[in-house]
């Protein structure tokens, strides 16, 4: 049986677990630490941001979400503020950059970090960053996977034995499980892309000093590890079910 006792789903069951606490305690600890440290700057974390955007030739002053002006015109972006803690997030449809309560109005370093980061993710956006667009096609796909397909994998285990569409209907299962693997994979790129254009930015403009661009960056790797940590759970489970069912 596919969750029956076995070493080999109880040392994926403790990996995983240790490995979520153990990431969520490192970007915790981080943020926090630099969260007391206030930039020298004074900037907001939605004053980075838009630093950051217009670098990059992006404007934020009161546009709708995604006018332009005319032909060639630079693309708007908005910045809000939203519930949450971490939920940072740029949105393309929308064109929105979504901040949490703790980076919109705050002025400190994790601040400028997180939003500089999403910032990343817009620039990503407006000039056509492929992976962040191989990324974007895979959302239905890795949301039927990530909600579906484990049900799928149970439902036929439970059926191996009494049905013949069982294995078929656990197979469909790992493959949509699979799709899911793929977006998490394809995001560590794309995460780790706008950390770079997140930081290059910072230090190109001044807006943190090296003292408090390696608080940042601190942050960023952080973040970073909570994704890296997700690929590799999801990587871990995927071959999991995959060897139950050659097994069977």
């Amino acid at each position: 049986m596919l969750y029956a006792f076995n070493p080999s789903f109880l040392a994926l069951i403790i990996v995983s677990t240790l490995l979520g606490i153990a990431t969520r305690s490192y970007i915790n600890f981080a943020f926090r630490k630099w969260s007391e440290v206030p930039l020298r700057s004074g900037l907001t974390g939605a004053q980075v941001a838009q630093k950051v955007l217009a670098t990059n030739g992006i404007r934020t002053d009161g546009a709708l979400v995604g006018q332009q002006s005319g032909p060639g015109a630079p693309p708007y972006v908005r910045i809000q503020a939203i519930g949450g803690k971490l939920s940072d997030n740029y949105d393309p449809r929308e064109k929105t950059l979504n901040l949490s309560e703790a980076v919109f109005a705050s002025s400190s370093v994790a601040a400028a970090g997180v939003a500089a980061h999403e910032a990343g993710h817009a620039v990503q956006d407006a000039q056509g960053y492929v992976w962040g667009r191989l990324r974007t096609s895979l959302v239905p796909a890795a949301s039927l996977g990530s909600s579906a397909g484990i049900w799928l994998v149970i439902l036929g285990a439970l059926l191996f034995r009494s049905l013949p569409l069982g294995y078929d209907m656990a197979m469909l299962g790992v493959i949509l499980f699979g799709c899911a693997v793929l977006f998490q994979v394809v995001t560590l790129p794309v995460e780790l892309d706008a950390s770079r254009r997140a930081l290059v930015t910072l230090e190109g403009t001044g807006t943190l000093d090296p003292e408090q661009l390696a608080g940042a960056r601190q942050v960023l790797r952080a973040a970073a590890l909570t994704y890296v940590a997700a690929a590799l759970i999801a990587a871990l489970q995927f071959l999991y079910y995959l060897g139950f069912l050659r097994r069977s």
